[in-house]
């Protein structure tokens, strides 16, 4: 991140997780890809996962980024996804999702979750349908079976009115956030990321001349 920032250029690699993947980078499962450059003359540095505003007594990789957007759902329905995932794609047994989840507790509760109250804007899907215990549960709930909560870190500038006329049945639960229907999430991305993107490109051309 400091790099791309100071420079416009670096390095990237690639975390291998399974068979599939294995043959698309030609590494084994468990292991990173060989560093590779990025492309010249990118305007953006677009990084997604865990760790994209991580601070620490150590590091501060949230002060290099120019928007640090946090989606999440509530953790019930992390867990449901996690499980779902890893049973089907990973042939993971649901001891073996649920030993995973609690050996990454501590690192969860003190390195993911803080990054959530320093992002700029929050998407939080919250499903409306029993998740109480998510061991057992069937199914995914779907997009229809959720709403999501959006909040900005500085409501200043954003056209609430807009986005609530935009969006049908969105409504704001505080002066800071606006919830809308889960199936709305992807025009919500759009509406309001669209134009936040347009200005970072915008001000990287510019200064790049």
């Amino acid at each position: 991140f400091k790099t791309y920032g100071e420079t416009g250029n670096g390095r990237t690699r690639t975390y291998v997780h399974d068979d599939e993947e294995a043959e698309q980078w030609g590494c084994p499962p468990g292991t990173f890809t060989d560093w590779r450059s990025f492309d010249d003359d990118t305007d953006l540095l677009f990084y997604e996962g865990l760790h994209g505003a991580v601070t620490t007594d150590k590091v501060n990789i949230a002060q290099y980024a120019d928007l640090k957007v946090g989606v999440v759902p509530v953790i019930n329905l992390e867990w449901i996804q996690k499980l779902h995932r890893d049973k089907a794609k990973r042939g993971y047994s649901t001891e073996a999702v649920t030993d995973t989840i609690l050996r990454r507790m501590h690192d969860y509760v003190h390195y993911i979750c803080p990054q959530f109250a320093i992002t700029d804007i929050n998407f939080q899907r919250v499903p409306i349908v029993d998740t109480s215990n998510p061991f057992i549960a069937r199914w995914i709930p779907t997009a229809d079976e959720s709403m999501v909560v959006i909040r900005f870190a500085n409501p200043r500038g954003i056209d609430f009115p807009y986005l609530l006329s935009m969006i049908h049945d969105s409504f704001m639960s505080r002066p800071n956030s606006i919830v809308i229907p889960g199936g709305k999430m992807a025009l919500a991305l759009q509406l309001i990321l669209t134009p936040m993107i347009w200005k970072l490109a915008s001000e990287s051309r510019r200064l790049r001349g």
